[in-house]
């Protein structure tokens, strides 16, 4: 049995979709961050990076989303999550999910996180003020992907790389990183997916189905 330990509208959410459009058989596990309860004896355990997500299956635990991604896709081949047959699309599949992990993900933490990177108020207002300007930059990236009129992220099939995109792309609705008005690409990706059932039942689990 897998389980996800998740907290609602966190990073966490792309695996959790990408679990329910593959059809898994899983459980969640919420761990509660306004509690600390990723700081705890029992979480880090699970996850010593002391983050989410965190998967467990019957071979150990994995962290980080590409490689939860992955191991999803690989262990439910019949939902066509990605594919293996071709070594440079599955390449290209895992580049682009690292361009979020390592480059948009890193940025958002500097307003969520800012401690990570520099410590007292000054360096964190200086911190988070750099981000739109950034994360325009790196969104402009995508919304030049999907010039050639794809619907997804790696063409005309749904794949894993797509809950990653909405759930990233959704956090500019926030006003704080990035003007999403700048894209009308990504928005309007993000809008199919919405109507996605996997995806509804996901924001229903999470509480977040009014709000996203």
């Amino acid at each position: 049995m897998l389980t996800l330990f998740y907290t609602p509208g966190a990073c966490s959410m792309v695996p959790h979709i990408a679990l329910e459009e593959a059809g898994a058989i899983y459980q969640r596990q919420m761990v509660d961050f306004a509690k600390g309860e990723q700081l705890t004896p029992e979480y880090r355990r699970i996850n010593p990076k002391a983050r989410i997500p965190a998967l467990a299956t019957d071979c150990g635990v994995l962290t980080e989303i590409p490689a939860i991604l992955g191991i999803i896709a690989r262990t439910y081949p019949s939902a066509r999550l990605a594919d293996w047959d071709d070594p440079f699309v599955f390449a290209d599949m895992q580049a682009f999910q690292m361009y979020i992990a390592t480059t948009i993900h890193p940025l958002f933490r500097q307003i969520s996180r800012p401690d990570s990177f520099a410590d007292g108020p000054v360096a964190a207002a200086a911190l988070k003020a750099k981000v739109p300007e950034k994360a325009n930059e790196y969104f402009a990236l995508i919304e030049d992907l999907f010039i050639d009129g794809r619907s997804y992220v790696h063409g005309e099939h749904y794949t894993i790389s797509d809950p990653y995109l909405f759930v990233f792309f959704s956090y500019l609705r926030r006003g704080d990183r990035g003007d999403m008005s700048r894209f009308p690409r990504p928005a309007a990706h993000r809008a199919r997916l919405r109507a996605r059932p996997p995806i509804e039942r996901v924001l229903i689990a999470e509480g977040l189905a009014d709000s996203w």
